[in-house]
């Protein structure tokens, strides 16, 4: 794993796991469909924009837009949110999932069933360059690297805890 995936996963964690609880979603899923639009929070929209969802700027604003709007520089010059916070933007999405996207979110404790429905949904859309098979493919592939991450961070709290008894010693300090 990489140490940009990594900090992507810790960092944002938190933030999907408010979102889900508020509006009813694994918030695993939330992190997997961020870090596929976001090139694992690395995008220009993700860190300039606090924008992780790649979501543009229809709507009305609400709690968590304000209004704000990029407008992107490439072939398409779509017209994107921007938010005063990643949190806002974690949120702004499970909002529109739960609201706009209902078979999406009746699925979204289960993350292939999950990837299949928003994948082949209004959310997605060819005439933006988007490939729905890719997108499905993409967001189950993530899921099971964030698990991935999960258990290996796990696995150091655990070494951690062991290591502050006495049980066993690491030559090196582990960090989370």
């Amino acid at each position: 794993m990489s140490t940009k995936t990594e900090n992507y996963v810790i960092n944002n964690y938190p933030l999907a796991k408010k979102a889900g609880e508020r509006f009813k979603m694994d918030p695993l899923v939330i992190l997997s469909q961020g870090a596929y639009e976001s090139a694992w929070g690395t995008s220009s929209l993700s860190s300039k924009h606090n924008n992780f969802f790649g979501i543009t700027a229809a709507g009305k604003p609400n709690e968590f837009w304000k209004g704000g709007v990029y407008q992107a520089q490439n072939q398409y010059k779509l017209k994107f949110r921007t938010y005063t916070s990643a949190q806002d933007s974690f949120y702004d999405f499970a909002r529109l999932i739960a609201s706009n996207y209902k078979a999406a979110h009746a699925s979204a404790n289960d993350y292939k069933a999950y990837a299949d429905k928003i994948a082949h949904s209004p959310y997605i859309s060819e005439q933006n360059g988007d490939d729905r098979n890719a997108y499905m493919k993409g967001i189950i592939s993530i899921y099971e690297n964030i698990l991935d991450i999960a258990k290996k961070k796990s696995s150091c709290q655990r070494r951690i805890q062991l290591r502050s008894c006495g049980l066993t010693v690491f030559s090196r300090q582990v960090h989370l």
